[in-house]
């Protein structure tokens, strides 16, 4: 007997946090497991960038053959190839670097489609339970968001508790677990887009039909290259500025840690407030303000100021506004794009957004070397507030371009 839709969307939750939780301590075990085993950072990083690249590259590249062999199945294959990517490792610990290395990145290569495809089997789920898409994506990154947090320092509880080969073995087991509910709890209704079925298009045309979309969506465009802004800013911010700003002002790792679980803090009560509130509040405004005072505030009290209890109280401000941003694009990106066109387009974004993480972390240490820390805050500060302030003086200026939920751009779907 198939679970009721309800059920399924939950489940579908589940599989999704515990698939974040996995790749989280996959995130520290590994490059944990180099550490100890080589002894050198040079190897951990290049480890960690084996993970990272791939799980950004398949979100686009692998998106047409996902939309061609189904989503579901997707989910449950990538999931289980994920947990025997893991249990090679295990089994391998004599295995020469190059051999982890290419281990790892079919690991991420394989979380990164799995990771896409739960996220575009939302759509179809909450529509059959009628729950509002800004609600769902509100929630999703809330959830989501916890397991990022826990999920660091749940790897490091587990390789004190079990070792680096229990934590992998632990890290193995979750994934199949989501490979197991997928597969027995989450079915998509047989009448949604997402559903699994054949693609008459070549790849290659698959493959253009995401950006093409996207290309004639000028409220995406914006959208997209301001999360890609917020997300350089942001690490430099996090990799960058942050630490050396309290190394210079107090050189305690306990602010370090105030700061950062400050600003996590108030992401994750501003997602609730946030999910409750959702339906009531203007989509794109909550975007374009969360933007604005979620961001550059944070730069430029660090710049202005040596208080701490300023600083840590401005972070935990920034974190609840900026709780407003993800679930608005998320619904954005549900509401305006086809559904047989989502996975293609998601993976787009989030592989251009995704580029601003390592861009952030150059410019941070360049902007360092060259100016100064306090220079760079505060010219990064500013930067930052120009750019969110763009959507800002043209929502007030030209209201009647303020993005509606349900102006979706009509375009054809594939067949």
């Amino acid at each position: 007997m198939k679970p009721s839709p309800r059920a399924a969307l939950i489940s579908l939750f589940a599989a999704d946090i515990l698939s974040a939780l996995g790749t989280r301590v996959s995130a520290v075990a590994i490059p944990w497991l180099v550490l100890t085993t080589t002894g050198s950072a040079a190897k951990m990083g290049v480890i960690a960038a084996a993970e990272m690249l791939p799980y950004a590259l398949t979100g686009v590249l692998a998106a047409p053959l996902a939309d061609r062999f189904g989503h579901r199945r997707t989910s449950i294959v990538a999931d289980t190839g994920s947990a025997l990517a893991l249990v090679a490792i295990i089994l391998m610990p004599g295995t020469s670097f190059l051999q982890l290395a290419l281990l790892v990145a079919v690991g991420g290569s394989l979380r990164g489609i799995g990771d896409r495809v739960k996220h575009v089997m939302l759509r179809p789920l909450a529509e059959q339970c009628d729950v509002s898409m800004l609600r769902i994506t509100s929630l999703y990154e809330g959830l989501s968001r916890a397991a990022t947090l826990v999920g660091a320092p749940l790897g490091g509880l587990l390789i004190a508790w079990l070792g680096t080969t229990g934590a992998l073995t632990a890290d193995a087991i979750s994934f199949a677990a989501c490979a197991l509910i997928v597969a027995t709890l989450v079915h998509l209704p047989t009448e949604s887009p997402t559903e699994e079925k054949p693609a008459s298009e070549p790849y290659w045309t698959a493959l253009r039909g995401g950006f093409s979309f996207l290309r004639g969506d000028q409220v995406l465009i914006g959208m997209m290259l301001m999360t890609f802004a917020i997300n350089v800013f942001g690490q430099a911010s996090g990799a960058v500025f942050t630490p050396l700003w309290v190394e210079e002002v107090v050189g305690s790792p306990v602010v370090l840690g105030l700061l950062f679980g400050g600003f996590a803090g108030g992401a994750l009560l501003g997602n609730v407030i946030f999910t409750v509130y959702a339906d009531r509040i203007p989509p794109y405004r909550a975007f374009v303000i969360g933007a604005l005072i979620g961001g550059a505030p944070r730069l430029l009290t660090m710049g202005l100021s040596d208080t701490v209890w300023l600083v840590v109280s401005v972070s935990f401000l920034c974190g609840i506004a900026n709780a407003s941003l993800n679930p608005v694009i998320g619904a954005t990106l549900f509401e305006r794009v086809p559904a047989a066109l989502q996975t293609r387009v998601f993976g787009v974004i989030g592989a251009i957004t995704f580029a601003g993480i390592p861009v952030g972390s150059l410019l941070g240490g360049w902007s360092v070397s060259l100016l100064g820390l306090r220079p760079a805050l505060l010219l990064s500060g500013g930067l930052f507030l120009l750019a969110t302030l763009i959507p800002v003086v043209q929502m007030y200026r030209r209201p009647q371009d303020t993005p509606q939920f349900g102006a979706a751009r009509k375009t054809e779907e594939p067949a």
